[in-house]
């Protein structure tokens, strides 16, 4: 096996950012191979009682992605397609079941696209110590460090959601994607 083979394995020996950036990566890949290939009915699929389904994480973390890297870190207000919700009518999740399986791979592969491309761009002008746009609660200041610290928790959180969710639709199973697995959807 070749690193081409599992790109999104940490390093076994980095810096801080690489290992930071390494994690967050590994949790969006498996993430994506949890999600990737279904059908509307397999993104709308719900285990037991919960309302959650895979639509609604690749919509939600699709937005986190961009919260975090749009408006926390540089300020700006989000560009579509969160422009143009209606906050009123529902969150992201629910909304999900409106949207096709084109549009939520979308949502999702470009917000980390823009996401990937904005932190690469930060920590080679500032490092993870730098200061972002969004502040503590008393107003402290807040670091790069930070956010991707809370997008790798998310992630973590929503990984073993989209787990439960994938075995329930099909039997799909495993803690990471086999090598030299490639998104087959949305791409």
């Amino acid at each position: 096996m070749t690193d081409g083979d599992t790109p999104w394995e940490p390093p076994f020996d980095g810096t801080e950012a690489e290992h930071l950036v390494g994690a967050l990566d590994r949790l969006r890949t498996t993430f994506r191979w949890k999600a990737d290939d279904l059908d509307a009915a397999g993104l709308q699929a719900r285990v037991g009682a919960s309302a959650l389904t895979l639509g609604g994480l690749l919509k939600h973390l699709a937005l986190c992605e961009d919260m975090m890297f749009t408006a926390q870190f540089r300020g700006e207000k989000l560009g579509a397609p969160w422009d143009s919700v209606d906050w009123d009518a529902g969150d992201e999740f629910s909304s999900a079941a409106a949207d096709t399986p084109e549009q939520l791979y979308a949502f999702w592969d470009g917000a980390v696209a823009r996401s990937r491309a904005t932190l690469d761009a930060a920590l080679a002008g500032g490092g993870l110590g730098q200061r972002v746009h969004l502040t503590g609660p008393n107003g402290e200041p807040v670091g790069l460090r930070r956010l991707v610290c809370d997008l790798i928790e998310e992630y973590g959180r929503h990984t073993e959601h989209a787990d439960l969710l994938r075995e329930a639709v099909d039997g799909r199973v495993g803690e990471d994607p086999p090598p030299g697995w490639r998104a087959v959807s949305g791409r």
